[in-house]
């Protein structure tokens, strides 16, 4: 049925905004981004099965230190992967990046192995009814944790003095600095805070997708696509354009079949883009001289 099929479109596409949302954050405080994003949904979603399953560990705990590795990660990509190409006004950060995203998946399949595995969940076991179809828990829950965790980001960039910090680092990095903000420490919490996103999106995602150490690959990529089509200054345009793509991708794959998952996703990418090459709620970026 078409509702049930937007309905898991909605859970997977707002785990596609919230890493888009990672794409979103340093962006807008660096003006770089980190291409390893997929391999920290794939590092969120393996961690929290060993620590949960492999090592019997309480879900919320090895959830909560999930998200802390995934924070130190992303303080360690930017420190040494990103920052010393970056700081020099080179772009070789974006090869980087991808690179440390590539180890990372090879180093998961040497320890954690290349089998796919299934994450035991009761909320992905007994579906509930609703309007005459079965829909997961977990496919109910996913949304709305995915909002609230975007609701908060927001509203820490737009309410706390630290978000009032990044947004001056976002503007002007020197006239942040003759203001006495550590600029080198804001976008490094930009990073941290945009590894623990994927990673939340990966321990959610698991139960649905199972777990492996190429996961992320695709879903990074797909995010991405999703942060262009939203346009990369409008954080709520990433996280909308997220859901609208998986809502898209979803419907392709139950009407067309599941090889047109990717046809059409992607073949809408190119649409919007070639309609609004800014994003679908982005806007054109105006230069001073």
């Amino acid at each position: 049925m078409l509702q049930q099929l937007i309905l898991s479109g909605i859970a997977i596409g707002s785990m596609y905004g919230l890493i888009a949302l990672g794409f979103q954050v340093t962006y807008a405080v660096s003006n770089t981004m980190n291409f390893s994003q997929g391999a920290s949904v794939m590092l969120g979603a393996v961690l929290c099965y060993m620590l949960n399953i492999t090592w019997g560990w309480n879900f919320w705990i090895a959830a909560l230190l999930t998200l802390l590795l995934c924070a130190g990660v992303g303080l360690l990509i930017e420190r040494f992967i990103v920052r010393p190409f970056a700081k020099g006004g080179s772009n070789s950060w974006l090869l980087t990046t991808i690179a440390i995203g590539i180890i990372a998946d090879n180093v998961a399949m040497v320890t954690f192995g290349k089998e796919v595995r299934a994450y035991p969940s009761a909320l992905a076991t007994d579906p509930v009814m609703i309007l005459g179809f079965g829909i997961f828990p977990i496919e109910l829950l996913t949304p709305v944790i995915g909002f609230a965790v975007a609701l908060l980001v927001r509203v820490m960039f737009t309410q706390t003095l630290l978000g009032k910090a990044f947004q001056a680092v976002s503007e002007n990095h020197d006239t942040a600095r003759i203001m006495g903000i550590p600029v080198e420490k804001m976008i490094a919490f930009s990073f941290a805070v945009s590894t623990v996103l994927a990673g939340i999106a990966g321990i959610l995602i698991a139960p649905v997708a199972n777990v492996s150490a190429t996961m992320g690959t695709l879903l990074g990529l797909k995010a991405f696509a999703a942060a262009i089509i939203g346009g990369l200054a409008n954080p709520w345009g990433v996280m909308l354009a997220g859901v609208f793509y998986g809502v898209v991708e979803s419907v392709a794959a139950g009407t067309l079949g599941g090889s047109y998952r990717e046809i059409v996703g992607f073949a809408v990418v190119i649409l919007a883009l070639a309609l609004r090459p800014n994003g679908l709620f982005g806007r054109m970026q105006v230069k001073k001289v």
